[in-house]
């Protein structure tokens, strides 16, 4: 089986285990289906997911000049507390941040290496734990806006952690914590405004990956070093594929990278 295309964030659905595909501009892989079997990935070009022209991927998949310019890219997707449409105010394109950034927002503590706190939209939820490789996660508080949560986030951060340590992650070096005991020792640090949106009696949410074995220790693909790479893949988790020979490979790093894939 061969597939090509430009690479982006796999796409999930919840199950036990959770499914995953990649989905290209003509076809989709469902790497469940492949466990065990033998991947070949050979870098191609690159694609910017904005312009789609052949340019060197800056972040997020884009290119330089689009990553500066295009709404999809601005400060506050990555700092919620920069949002400003709540006061009418543009930062790159006023109609598309009013669109996502005033709309029902979730702060959440995830645990996938070490428990962290972070936010998402609430249509998100879990598609963000998952990706995120967080076997655990709950809802703290949920808002009507993505400042809101931002400034949540930000209090909560002098409290507990907001990175996950992926090698820990993918080595599955982590323990159960009690989330909902985590939630009521952070409800004195919400901020004043954000007080009244607590959530008081949700559960636990329990993620499953599909994953056969988990690896010692880890090495990363770098496409840019290695443009041609074959293993056997053994498991999925948060963003990465999980090779026999210890290699991993980070599908949402690599967005923008048009790739083959066959499978033998």
């Amino acid at each position: 089986m061969q597939y090509e295309g430009v690479l982006r964030k796999m796409q999930t659905e919840v199950g036990r285990p959770i499914q995953y595909y990649m989905v290209f501009e003509s076809d989709f892989l469902n790497l469940n289906q492949v466990l065990d079997q033998t991947l070949h990935i050979d870098f191609i070009k690159f694609q910017c997911l904005n312009c789609g022209l052949d340019r060197p991927i800056y972040r997020q998949g884009f290119c330089k000049s689009c990553f500066f310019e295009i709404p999809t890219a601005g400060d506050w997707i990555m700092r919620p507390e920069l949002s400003t449409a709540h006061l009418g105010k543009e930062d790159r394109d006023l109609e598309y941040e009013k669109k996502v950034q005033l709309q029902p927002h979730i702060v959440y503590l995830a645990n996938s290496s070490n428990i962290k706190v972070g936010v998402t939209r609430k249509t998100q939820v879990p598609t963000r734990w998952i990706d995120q490789g967080a076997h655990e996660a709950i809802e703290i508080v949920e808002v009507p806006n993505r400042y809101l949560a931002g400034i949540t986030e930000v209090a909560l951060k002098d409290h507990i952690g907001d990175k996950t340590n992926w090698r820990k992650m993918l080595t599955n070096q982590v323990e159960d914590e009690d989330l909902v005991e985590w939630r009521t020792k952070l409800k004195e640090f919400i901020p004043q405004e954000v007080a009244d949106y607590f959530i008081e009696n949700n559960h636990e949410t329990h993620l499953e990956f599909p994953v056969l074995c988990y690896p010692e220790k880890v090495k990363s693909l770098n496409l840019g070093k290695t443009p041609s790479y074959t293993g056997v893949l053994k498991g999925i988790k948060g963003q990465y594929l999980i090779f026999e020979d210890n290699t991993v490979f980070n599908v949402r790093g690599n967005e923008g990278a048009y790739v083959g894939i066959g499978i033998t």
